[in-house]
């Protein structure tokens, strides 16, 4: 073979090679082009959420309306929600949530604990700045309830951008309620000249305080039951001669928390006719929501204080009160009524 021959053939496999290697990378690029996907579909359905207690899981339901799924996980006003142990069944529940709502500060920490990870949680703590130690019962505090709504409004508009307006219509329908309700209150106030009461169990502690009542409950008394401990004697004697002596409007009873010193202090206010105020913790099934039931405790404490109540240890003279009631009764501070 001559060599021109030779040069062709060489020639020839080259240009063979080039469009071998051309054909090839044109094949890479149409395999490596972009295909075309459908726009990922916006979340439909309600939100699944879960609430530790029925009093927030009454406000996600109210804000949220039919565009949640409100599964809550305390609701019976006997049990000791302080004592309460979560179920199998509850964790799974809490495992489902997509938007699981507590109360924090100790109160209900089995919750946050059982949540999926990723869940997103809302608590009343949080939004306060309430820690553990601090009294937990926050939804008888108008700061945690209106820090809630809003927080509520705002996560479900975020899992379900299309219905904002609907949650901000809910969200301010309920703004108008809770105003209604401290109107009320500071009727009450206005109304009441330094109202007083003392506590078998610091659970109205924020709602007393904003309505204005002044706490005489014994302090060693309340340091007892915030620590879920009976009270020495000592305390005892100087809670009932408070109550002998009508030197309290009305005694708060904690209906959900029993003890025999509660017991024993009812029947004491009872026989000397100071009102009683019976008050669960979780939201009864007879009141609808959570501000309703608020507005029916001050209704409750409107009637059985009438408005020209001058509190009667100050109408007393100082001699006719036993110093050991004047200086062992104190308003116990929020950090010091956790348990209870």
């Amino acid at each position: 073979m001559g060599l021109h021959a030779q040069t062709l053939r060489r020639i020839l496999a080259t240009v063979v090679a080039a469009g071998l290697t051309i054909s090839l990378s044109a094949c890479q690029w149409r395999s490596s082009a972009p295909t075309a996907t459908s726009t990922p579909k916006p979340a439909a359905g309600p939100i699944a959420v879960v609430a530790s207690v029925s009093q927030w899981g009454s406000l996600a339901k109210q804000i949220g309306g039919d565009d949640v799924n409100v599964t809550t996980i305390i609701t019976s006003t006997t049990a000791n929600p302080h004592e309460f142990e979560p179920k199998a069944s509850d964790i799974a529940k809490l495992q489902k949530a997509t938007i699981l709502v507590s109360n924090g500060a100790g109160y209900d920490s089995w919750a946050a604990k059982n949540g999926a990870k990723g869940t997103q949680t809302i608590s009343a703590a949080d939004i306060v700045g309430a820690l553990e130690g601090d009294n937990p019962h926050l939804w008888f505090s108008k700061d945690a309830r209106k820090g809630m709504a809003s927080e509520l409004a705002d996560a479900f508009s975020k899992e379900r951008p299309a219905k904002k307006k609907a949650f901000a219509a809910r969200l301010k329908q309920w703004d108008d309620e809770e105003n209604t309700l401290e109107k009320a209150m500071k009727t009450f106030g206005a109304d009441h000249k330094a109202p007083t009461y003392a506590a078998t169990d610091a659970v109205t502690y924020y709602l007393m305080a904003e309505m204005g009542f002044k706490e005489l409950t014994p302090r060693g008394y309340a340091q007892a039951a915030a620590s879920s401990m009976e009270p020495g004697t000592a305390d005892m004697d100087n809670f009932q001669r408070l109550l002998e002596q009508c030197k309290v409007d009305v005694l708060i009873a904690n209906a959900q928390v029993p003890s025999v010193a509660a017991t024993t202090l009812i029947q004491s206010a009872q026989q000397n006719k100071v009102p009683v105020l019976n008050v669960t913790e979780q939201l009864p099934q007879d009141d609808k929501d959570l501000v309703s039931w608020i507005a029916d405790i001050v209704d409750r404490l409107s009637t059985d204080i009438p408005s020209d109540t001058v509190a009667k240890h100050e109408r007393e003279s100082p001699s006719s009160s036993p110093s050991a009631t004047t200086t062992d009764s104190a308003t116990p501070s929020p950090s010091t009524s956790s348990k209870d």
